[in-house]
């Protein structure tokens, strides 16, 4: 059998930071190439990079959310490429601003299928929540390390909520563990 821990794919990455200081985003929308700015739908600018490829939401306050990278490096590299593009237009970007990763999603594959119902019955209540009738999907909240799991049917895991891309390998590791104690993996 295939080490679940070796499907772990990245999803999508998470981060934010900020330059200290208000910006005027209509001016910015006008200054910067690409950037969609429509306060109606949204209150922030959304500027994409497509080498790494995310999506920067730089805000008013000037708090910028990076999203729809596939590693905390590309993370770092578009928003730096973001900050560039700032200092470009005469906005004071200090050199290397503070980047917090909020949140990695991944996706695994136990590579069996799941008793959904006897999962929800072996780990308890406490953690799980199961309404097949709601989502398909089990939701398993792990205290260590702090994630939410998505076990569905098929095998496949959804996790959120990670810091780090080790998180996900050591959330797979305990979700393996407790179903096989549980006689559960098959």
């Amino acid at each position: 059998m295939t080490d679940p821990t070796e499907t772990i794919n990245i999803e999508n990455v998470v981060a934010s930071t900020g330059i200290g200081q208000e910006l005027d985003l209509q001016s910015v929308a006008m200054d910067l190439e690409g950037a969609d700015y429509d306060p109606e739908q949204f209150p922030g600018l959304v500027y994409r990079t497509q080498n790494p490829k995310s999506a920067a939401l730089i805000f008013r306050s000037g708090k910028i959310v990076c999203t729809g990278a596939k590693s905390t490096d590309d993370v770092h590299e578009s928003l730096n490429i973001v900050f560039d593009k700032l200092r470009d237009l005469k906005i004071q970007v200090e050199d290397d601003p503070e980047i917090t990763v909020q949140n990695i999603v991944t996706s695994a594959d136990l590579g069996k299928s799941l008793n959904l119902n006897a999962i929800a019955i072996g780990l308890g209540l406490e953690n799980i929540e199961y309404e097949p009738e709601q989502f398909p999907g089990l939701v398993y909240r792990l205290d260590e390390p702090k994630v939410v799991a998505l076990l569905f049917g098929s095998g496949k895991l959804v996790i959120t909520g990670g810091k780090k891309p080790q998180d996900a390998k050591d959330a797979v590791e305990v979700i393996t563990e407790r179903l096989s104690e549980l006689g559960l993996l098959g």
